[in-house]
């Protein structure tokens, strides 16, 4: 049976804090998650693949004493002894001995929630999401997603989900599952509504929708487009997209990172956006931004210009 969870609008992605790509002191996480309690975010996610564990540890300490949030984390990645002293942290500034191991059985899922739990401090978690099934969709689907299914009963957590950047993975747990949330990181953005198939479905089975990945990780972050595209840097079509689009924004008054927070939650299926942060200063800056209106006419006229898909 499906778990019943009502989700805020705006939700806390730990990613960051995790020292994903540079380090960040125990202080500034800290202080990164109150800036974000301030500004009335009650969804935090974080992951055992953040930092090895970092991300959780830091965001449990963070959030001890207080109630009236919501937190997810995810399982598919057990964190094991590193047999070459955790050299390969995989983007993440950390060294802590340890390596990830890729695990979707049932035991691997109960055991990735249970030192999850340890990390965070928590006897329990509201969401639990699959996470980077890409290579193992089917044991995730006839083993993690009934382990965790088995937990919801249990109240472990409250909702189970699947978190990806494709579409087409979870489009199949949507179809074939009882889940009740998918993070979808970077595929219903400004710039790349290819998701679209899994929203729709989303919408027909009541299934709520965790938008990520909004600055498609950095080139829509700006008022002008810079950076990257899903990790790497932006291909020359992609930034010539965006400046377009960053242009019709201005002629609204808006920024282009103003309409990439404000775009994903006009479709019906996406209940919450989900923004990292490594500094204070980031989350306010994001919560001024997305407390902002954006005109209806922004929308017609990237429709009428061909930057977006046009409305059903």
């Amino acid at each position: 049976m499906a778990g019943v969870i009502d989700l805020p609008r705006h939700g806390f992605g730990g990613a960051p804090i995790g020292n994903l790509y540079e380090g960040v002191t125990d202080e500034q996480a800290s202080a990164t998650v109150q800036a974000a309690w301030e500004r009335g975010v009650r969804l935090y996610d974080t992951a055992p693949h953040y930092g090895l564990g970092l991300s959780e540890r830091r965001l449990g300490a963070a959030l001890a004493g207080r109630s009236g949030y919501l937190l997810s984390t995810k399982v598919g990645r057990l964190l094991v002894p590193a047999a070459d002293g955790g050299a390969d942290a995989e983007g993440f500034d950390v060294r802590a001995g340890l390596e990830r191991r890729w695990d979707f059985s049932r035991d691997g899922v109960r055991r990735s929630l249970r030192e999850s739990l340890e990390r965070l401090g928590l006897p329990a978690v509201d969401l639990a999401l699959i996470h980077d099934p890409d290579d193992h969709a089917d044991q995730a689907i006839e083993e993690a997603y009934p382990a965790l299914a088995e937990l919801r009963a249990e109240g472990v957590i409250r909702a189970v989900g699947i978190g990806m950047n494709q579409w087409q993975v979870p489009l199949r747990f949507v179809q074939e599952t009882d889940i009740d949330v998918v993070m979808l990181a970077g595929r219903y953005t400004l710039l790349d509504q290819s998701g679209l198939p899994l929203l729709e479905a989303c919408v027909e089975r009541g299934v709520r929708v965790l938008a990520a990945g909004v600055f498609n990780s950095g080139i829509l972050a700006t008022p002008t487009p810079s950076g990257t595209y899903d990790y790497a840097p932006a291909p020359a079509t992609l930034l010539e997209k965006a400046t377009r689009i960053a242009k019709v924004c201005e002629r609204h008054g808006v920024t282009l990172p103003q309409a990439a927070m404000a775009f994903p939650l006009r479709h019906p299926a996406i209940a919450t956006i989900v923004l990292g942060a490594r500094t204070p200063q980031e989350v306010t800056t994001n919560a001024d931004l997305w407390s902002r209106p954006v005109p209806e006419e922004l929308w017609a006229e990237l429709e009428s210009e061909g930057l977006l898909a046009r409305s059903r």
